[in-house]
């Protein structure tokens, strides 16, 4: 009897508990419902950014099968024949290839070192300024060359820094820095600042505007002046926007510039100017080895995503808030 009482209960809370089991899908999917309903338009604002991130970084991830196949255009990816870590091997075996990977590093590290404090500074003078219309003022002129193409930018440094009629001619120089090796890659990175430091202080000005007025109240009631205020306020509440630009940046540490150098540079200046991006161009575009460019592009995707992981874990170690 006593069995027969257990198994008895046995089913009655089986019973029980299967109208309950029931009810949680039900109840599940009308939650769903009900945050589709709340957010819907959120949610088809996000639409167009999925669908540009689908076709023009996802799908193109097929192409990664061409570093790895003999391709040719007229057999297409999938039609071409399997050609292992070929195209790899001559890439390393290339000379070219080593000296455009240390010209990348050597451009890329001198922007970061030199380019990423600027408009971090830039935004920390314009949050001083005071009077709303010298404010606009000044970030039009400094936002003004991101606008400015670099094909527009080098035609105007070229004439420029003309030894016969630009203004170097004014003081006597008969030699131009863009056709000197020593003088050309500093060219490239104060140049790139001057054209991308005001674009950059966009993100750090969202991050300032941002910061709890009360905090700056309660700074100036200690006997802070705007110098103590910027450095124990501003700065402080801006180091996670610094962080993850920071970690950002560094993932593109392989990427110099191909616009930039591919307008400025030329054959007196290839041994210092010639970068990852201008070799595949050159070696792989231009001669139609796409399976060569292919395995370079797809080096600098490793390479890139390994610096960032690697970022991102120093900062989180320093005590930092990373991506993830």
């Amino acid at each position: 009897m006593e069995k027969i009482k257990e198994i008895s209960n046995i089913d009655e809370n089986a019973g029980r508990a299967r109208p309950e089991m029931a009810v949680l899908p039900k109840t599940r999917t009308n939650r769903r419902i009900n945050l589709w309903n709340r957010y819907k338009y959120c949610y088809l604002l996000l639409l167009p950014g999925i669908v540009y991130f689908l076709l023009f970084h996802y799908v193109p991830m097929l192409g990664m099968l061409i570093a790895f196949k003999d391709y040719k255009i007229t057999k297409g990816i999938l039609g071409s024949e399997w050609a292992g870590f070929k195209w790899f091997e001559l890439l390393f075996a290339a000379e070219d290839f080593w000296l455009a990977l240390k010209n990348t590093i050597l451009i890329s590290f001198y922007k970061l070192i030199f380019g990423f404090p600027v408009p971090i500074v830039l935004a920390l003078l314009l949050n001083e300024v005071l009077k709303p219309s010298m404010k606009r003022i000044i970030q039009t002129i400094v936002y003004f060359p991101h606008f400015v193409s670099w094909v527009i930018l080098g035609g105007i440094m070229f004439t420029l820094f003309s030894s016969s009629t630009g203004l170097l001619s004014l003081f006597g120089l008969h030699t131009s820095p863009l056709t000197q090796p020593e003088t050309f890659r500093s060219v490239l990175v104060a140049s790139d600042i001057w054209k991308e430091a005001g674009w950059g202080t966009v993100i750090y000005m969202a991050a300032i505007s941002g910061i709890n007025p009360e905090l700056y109240e309660a700074a100036r009631m200690d006997g802070a002046n705007r110098f103590d205020a910027m450095r124990y306020v501003t700065i402080p509440s801006i180091r996670t926007t610094i962080y993850i630009l920071l970690i950002l940046k560094t993932g593109h540490i392989l990427n110099a510039g191909f616009d930039q150098v591919f307008v400025l540079y030329n054959a007196l200046v290839y041994q210092v100017a010639d970068i990852l991006d201008t070799y595949v161009y050159r070696v792989g575009i231009s001669v139609g080895r796409f399976s060569l460019a292919a395995a370079a592009g797809l080096f600098k995707s490793v390479v890139g995503l390994m610096l960032v992981l690697a970022t991102n874990w120093i900062i989180r170690r320093l005590g930092g808030l990373g991506l993830w």
